[in-house]
């Protein structure tokens, strides 16, 4: 019986171990077959975003303190 209830976690385990390996190799295979072969790799497109220039709003409006806060300074 303990060997029946040991053998699911077993297999539960190897499975998630061959998942999480297929899933590495799906993402970086084509990178590990160029380095076995010695062929360099190719460069990522890079899209440029938008930035956005200028000051922000809150920055620019000043700080009120209280009158009690000017008391203690």
């Amino acid at each position: 019986m303990t060997a029946a209830l040991g053998t699911l976690p077993f297999l539960a385990t190897l499975w998630l171990v061959v998942v999480l390996g297929a899933a590495v190799l799906e993402e970086s295979g084509a990178k590990i077959a160029a380095a076995l072969k010695g062929e360099p790799l190719p460069l990522p497109k890079v899209r440029g975003t938008p930035a956005r220039h200028g000051p922000r709003t809150s920055a620019n409006r000043p700080m009120r303190a209280n009158v009690e806060w000017r008391a203690a300074a």
